[in-house]
């Protein structure tokens, strides 16, 4: 279908954005029309940059606090203005007060960071992103959206991998929402589909060659006792166990054995797996390290996705079995290992997306973890980079606001 996209007041676009978020806020991120939306985002981000984009916010603005005064403040509600996040009608006026406070939060959600209405760090540098590294993010997505052939069957689940999220949708509704922890720079998370077929409780774990080699040696060098700390196993042929005193850990450069994890607490995935074949090797599951969900920057696994509340999301692909959240949980308590396999396969797509439109009409940002945001990162791209254009200096007194309505936009550190 042709994309419609109809130029309208910034007055009248921010008030179409509320009314929007309060009604679809349950709609997924993926979904069968996000390449649409998200053109639509870059046709109004296209016209922002056209009008010279938003003014660069000074470090001072950190130092603001609700009801304080002045020229950053009044800079700061205009910048806000400027993405949509402010109303029009809140202008002039250089206080710091609900409509900021509201208006900041707005921003932070959109950029998957936390809303506490001050900004932080985080929040700095995301308002300090010109726009035409937002319309790079935007295009970027568009090019890898585009013939992905995802079945979006009545239930499917997304791992957004720049948002470090999840998704349980169902009959296009999100059922389910996760923070989630996805692989870091050097390891990365791979995009790709599959298909959930089985919930794994009180799992081993079987390290990878690539970790026993960076990691389990290096830490054997230092620690003899790290095995038995961490309740791992090395086993050889025919799984005989090995004991870790005759191995030459000092010399070892190519491990002859397997690294295996008992279950437990402690064990790297938690105690439950949700499985889904393929040719990555990676999965959902659970960790022992529950405090890094606290992070608004979630970039520390190996390739495979931690998700907070994992017994909830396998409740949720278990429906319609004799399996519930409590009937888990007592199977968990047992310790024993068990597989439970699904009565029908549930589609999963990792994906992903540093900028895009959901349907409560607001644009989404999120960093570009593994730098894939470059005509280089991008199979066959159309993308034509965009360079910022030189900005005038920062006025010191209270900026005016614009003559002309522009079109509204319809990721533990601070924020």
């Amino acid at each position: 279908m042709p994309v419609r996209f109809v130029k309208t007041s910034l007055f009248a676009a921010f008030a179409l954005l509320l009314g929007a978020a309060a009604a679809r806020a349950n709609e997924p991120s993926y979904g069968p029309n996000t390449y649409d939306r998200t053109l639509e985002a870059l046709i109004a981000h296209e016209d922002v940059a056209g009008r010279g984009g938003w003014p660069k916010v000074p470090s001072s603005v950190t130092a603001l606090k609700p009801d304080a005064q002045g020229p950053d403040v009044a800079l700061l509600k205009h910048r806000l203005m400027l993405s949509g996040d402010l109303a029009p009608s809140s202008l002039p006026g250089d206080i710091y007060d609900a409509s900021v406070i509201d208006a900041v939060k707005r921003f932070q959600r959109r950029h998957g960071l936390s809303d506490l209405g001050t900004v932080g760090r985080l929040t700095l540098k995301a308002l300090n992103v010109p726009v035409e590294t937002r319309l790079n993010q935007l295009t970027a997505t568009l090019e890898r959206l585009k013939g992905k052939g995802f079945a979006f069957a009545e239930r499917y689940v997304v791992v957004n991998i720049p948002g470090a999220s999840v998704e349980a949708v169902e009959n296009g509704i999100v059922q389910r929402r996760h923070l989630a922890i996805v692989g870091r720079a050097d390891r990365q998370s791979p995009v790709l589909q599959a298909s959930i077929t089985s919930v794994n409780l009180n799992p081993y774990w079987t390290a990878p060659t690539s970790i026993v080699k960076a990691d389990i040696i290096p830490k054997m060098r230092k620690e003899p006792d790290f095995l038995a700390k961490s309740h791992m196993r090395l086993l050889g042929a025919e799984n005989r166990e090995i004991d870790p005193a005759t191995v030459n850990w000092a010399g070892l450069t190519s491990p002859y054995f397997t690294v295996r994890q008992d279950p437990g607490p402690d064990n790297a995935l938690g105690q439950l797996k949700i499985d889904m074949p393929n040719s990555e090797a990676v999965y959902l599951h659970d960790t022992p390290k529950k405090s890094l969900f606290r992070n608004d920057v979630r970039f520390n696994s190996s390739g495979c996705a931690r998700v907070e509340g994992v017994r909830d999301l396998a409740a949720w692909l278990l429906e319609g079995s004799e399996w519930t959240l409590a009937s888990l949980e007592a199977e968990i308590a047992r310790g024993e290992r068990k597989d439970i396999r699904l009565k029908k396969s549930v589609p999963v797509a990792w994906v992903y997306l540093t900028g895009w439109q959901g349907a409560d009409g607001q644009v989404q940002f999120r960093e570009d973890i593994y730098g894939l945001d470059t005509p280089q990162g991008i199979v066959t791209s159309t993308i034509q980079p965009r360079k910022p254009k030189p900005k005038p200096p920062v006025e010191t007194s209270a900026p005016k606001p614009p003559t002309v309505p522009r079109p509204a936009q319809t990721t533990t550190a601070s924020n």
